[in-house]
């Protein structure tokens, strides 16, 4: 065997092939321990609190918070989502609540509210049917006695879209939702 190294065989540990020298287990611990320090840590963060807002009521709500419309039971709700992510709501109420926003206030009450932030959407909830398209401009307790007062024969989604839109001064994009929902709290992302 001239010329060649003699080759040495030692003990076979197990699960290890060859010892790492004190520099390279030195070196990857630093590496591992700054790709540790490098690692985001997951932290539990708490949902944010809705933004609670009652019979006769406009609130906003930042973006990400939710809104909470509680006890809608003859009550419309109309939530107005802006561009910027924050939502206006208004919790039209079909008799009004002492103190609080008629039905036929409530509507420019959000849009100034709103202010001149574009308005991507409109969602409005509730009691579809026991709402006339005409209560937002004209509030039930607005009517002198003898005055006849409409009523709805029927649901009308589509007139309550109509009129929730013409109050807020919408652009004609901007939809409108409608929805008959069953009395309750209603929570809207």
């Amino acid at each position: 065997m001239s010329g060649q190294r003699p080759s040495i065989s030692a003990p076979s540990a197990p699960f290890a092939s060859s010892a790492p020298s004190a520099r390279t287990s030195r070196r990857a611990l630093l590496v591992a321990a700054a790709a540790l320090a490098a690692t985001p840590v997951a932290t539990a963060v708490a949902a944010p609190s809705p933004v609670r807002i009652t019979e006769g009521q406009v609130a906003e709500a930042g973006r990400g918070r939710p809104i909470l419309y509680p006890s809608v039971t003859s009550c419309l709700t109309v939530t107005l989502r802006l561009a910027c992510g924050a939502k206006v709501g208004a919790h039209a109420s079909l008799f009004r609540v002492p103190g609080e926003l008629r039905s036929d206030e409530i509507l420019a009450a959000a849009a100034h509210r709103a202010g001149a932030r574009r308005v991507t959407a409109v969602e409005v909830r509730g009691a579809v049917g026991a709402w006339h398209p005409g209560y937002f401009t004209k509030a039930i307790e607005s009517y002198t006695d003898g005055e006849p007062v409409p009523y709805p024969t029927r649901p009308d989604p589509d007139g309550l879209a109509r009129a929730v839109a013409a109050g807020l001064g919408l652009p004609v994009q901007v939809r409108v939702t409608v929805e008959d929902v069953p009395d309750g709290d209603q929570l809207i992302a």
